[in-house]
């Protein structure tokens, strides 16, 4: 992989590498790219390896390699302390909440001592607190150059040191931020580097599809009335009633959700011509129209005092964007995107691209049909070398540039799971990256002795409405046997709360066994309880989670030795953007289950048993509840998609490994 990514450095061009787990794939991007003198962004989808990244593997290897490089870490604006804001807050109506005061005066104390603004510095206060958005900024409330705290702004600070930096490392979402502000000709965000690098670049198409669509919700607009009934009491109170401003905008929002419906839970509606399906444009549509107008008076108002400080300008031009994105809505979808409106406590309304094909493209601009990398190949260096150099499509010819692509720009992309087979079409074609080089580097781990997989055929099919008190009972009867050191990956929230409610309930005290369920403590605090686990003996955890979890967890050692999965994880059906992807694979003339609903589940299916091996000591169980894995044809293609571990027979066979691990453990 390294010499892969060598020749990419040497040669530009786009070079995409899938790396089992355990393959080295950071030191093997991070080390050609630190030895090549270019100047590079390395963009992650996870704080986490984004700081792990700044903070340990770029310093270990630029101090072993002794390069006098200069490496700066990039986030988002809303991870950053906004100075402007901190001042206000203690103005807010939240600050008058139990607590808000003690932990704003923490926050105020650890600004004077900060030199990067970073909030993840700062303990004790998680991104859900409603205190975070008071003293931090988002793009809507920015006031940029206009702002008193201008020359201090921490995020402004940031961005002059990547500027100044040979590696930045930064995120997806900041990447695709960047790109929309140069389509605006606005100054960019990130440097102009000759080398970029895209770490956990499975999740590239989702976040762009995000990113570059338009979205409304009702978040931004109670936000936005927040934000000016404050701001106009404190700056400019008696010359607007802004009450009255407020309080129609709050209420068209929240008669806008109510014309959504009642749902249980977060569900996706698509959208007809004129309106969410299943919701009566009697009542949507005068909803949508009073919006209109409450922003468009909101504007008005707003307008009288825009002179007076920077902070009404702002706020004037949030009105006027939430008002352009209201009448947005209003009117019939774009044909060649998908609309949809997500209905949960609050409402949010969409409208994307299906994929980030035609974006990405025009940036990464591929001129040659694709080279693919065999594994055999891909594990031997000099056939790496034999191959780019003799074939034509690398042109390497050191009497022509033009023609070798000295000069173009390298991109890499990598990440554990980019497919189900060879030519990695699942992230390739929604990426717009079908003429790049693919290479596959399979893990280095032994998972025919390491792991085993089981597929429970006794258990009820998936559809059954007893299902997930099916599988509840059979992780009972291993986690009795084993003690913890289980995680439950299921696809839906209802199974999750259903199978962490029954393990909670009917769990035997006695086995001294710590069940944690997603949603029940902060993410960061369920990971660090479980991994803590292990310590214990038999006495370990179980985690239920879905979502999030399904990937980036990473437990080594003996606190995970089974992961257990509820069902084969297929997109939803009744989802409205897996159904317009659907449709246009359709109309190409392919299988929408084929070419599109079965790689999505074998790439999920991939990464959530990616849980269970982490290193070269680890061993465990993957149990799969879903009887279609042996019982359907196309479970030979999800199988082949796994590492191949050893199957187990039967229910005997499962407990009995079980017993063995727990052997293991205490001898």
């Amino acid at each position: 992989m390294a010499m892969a990514v060598t020749q990419t450095l040497e040669q530009g061009g786009q070079l995409v590498v899938e790396a089992g787990t355990g393959v080295g794939k950071t030191y093997a991007y991070l080390v050609p790219v630190l030895l090549s003198g270019q100047r590079a962004l390395v963009s992650t989808a996870t704080k986490a390896l984004q700081d792990q990244l700044f903070s340990r593997d770029i310093p270990r290897l630029v101090e072993v390699l002794g390069l006098p490089i200069r490496v700066a870490l990039l986030k988002g604006r809303s991870n950053y302390l906004c100075l402007h804001r901190m001042d206000q807050a203690r103005h807010s109506a939240e600050a008058a909440q139990p607590g808000a005061q003690r932990a704003l005066a923490k926050i105020e104390t650890w600004s004077q001592a900060t030199r990067t603004g970073d909030m993840a510095e700062l303990t004790g206060l998680d991104e859900r607190s409603s205190l975070w958005p008071l003293v931090t900024s988002t793009r809507d409330n920015c006031l940029g150059s206009s702002c008193p705290r201008y020359r201090a702004c921490h995020v402004n600070l940031a961005r002059k040191e990547a500027m100044a930096s040979d590696v930045v490392v930064i995120n997806h979402h900041l990447f695709f931020a960047d790109m929309a502000v140069r389509e605006s000709g606005v100054a960019e965000l990130l440097p102009t580097v000759r080398v970029t690098v895209f770490d956990e670049a499975h999740q590239l198409n989702e976040i762009g599809v995000n990113f570059l669509g338009q979205q409304l919700s009702t978040v931004q607009l109670l936000e936005l009335s927040r934000d000016v009934l404050a701001t106009g009491l404190q700056l400019a109170r008696g010359l607007v009633d802004w009450h009255a401003l407020t309080d129609r905008l709050e209420k068209s929002s929240r008669d806008l959700r109510l014309a959504a419906g009642m749902h249980r839970g977060s569900v996706r509606l698509r959208w007809t011509d004129a309106l969410p399906e299943g919701v009566e444009s009697t009542e949507w549509t005068p909803a949508l129209h009073n919006l209109v107008q409450a922003l468009e008076q909101m504007q008005s108002g707003l307008e009288t005092v825009v002179e007076l400080a920077p902070d009404f300008q702002r706020l004037f031009e949030r009105a006027r964007e939430l008002g352009q994105k209201a009448d947005l809505f209003s009117q019939a979808p774009d044909p060649e995107g998908v609309r949809w409106a997500e209905v949960s406590a609050q409402l949010r309304l969409v409208e994307s691209p299906l994929d980030i094909a035609q974006a990405f493209s025009a940036l990464t601009k591929p001129v040659q049909a694709p080279l693919v990398l065999q594994d055999e190949d891909a594990s031997d260096p000099e056939s790496i070398q034999a191959l780019m150099a003799g074939d034509p499509r690398h042109g390497a010819d050191p009497q022509n540039p033009q023609a070798s692509g000295l000069g173009q720009r390298a991109w890499i992309f990598t990440s554990a799971t980019l497919g189900d087979e060879p030519s990695l079409r699942w992230f390739t074609e929604p990426c717009g990256l079908t003429s790049a080089q693919v290479m596959q580097v399979t893990s280095p781990f032994d998972y025919a002795k390491q792991a085993a997989l089981y597929v429970p055929e006794h258990l009820p099919k998936p559809g059954d409405p007893g299902h997930a008190g099916h599988v509840a009972q059979l992780v009972v009867e291993a986690v009795e046997l084993l003690g913890g050191r289980t995680l439950v990956l299921t696809t839906t929230l209802n199974a999750m709360r259903s199978i962490g409610e029954y393990l909670q309930t009917r769990l035997d005290p006695a086995a001294n066994v710590e069940i944690l369920v997603q949603g029940q403590s902060p993410k960061r605090r369920l990971m660090e309880r479980f991994r803590e686990g292990a310590g214990d003996g038999r006495a370990g955890c179980v985690l239920v989670a879905s979502a999030s979890f399904w990937e980036g967890f990473d437990v080594p050692g003996e606190a995970l030795q089974l992961v257990v999965i509820d069902k084969l994880p297929f997109p939803p059906p009744g989802d409205p953007l897996f159904e317009a992807r659907s449709q246009r694979v359709t109309r190409e003339g392919r299988s929408a289950f084929a070419d599109h609903a079965l790689p999505e589940a074998a790439v999920a299916l991939k990464q959530g048993a990616g849980r269970l091996i982490r290193s070269e000591t680890d061993s465990g169980v993957l149990v799969v509840c879903d009887t279609r894995l042996a019982t359907m044809s196309y479970g030979r293609r999800l199988i082949r998609g796994l590492p191949q571990m050893r199957r187990l027979s039967g229910h005997a066979e499962f407990l009995s490994t079980l017993r063995q691990f727990t052997t293991d453990a205490t001898s």
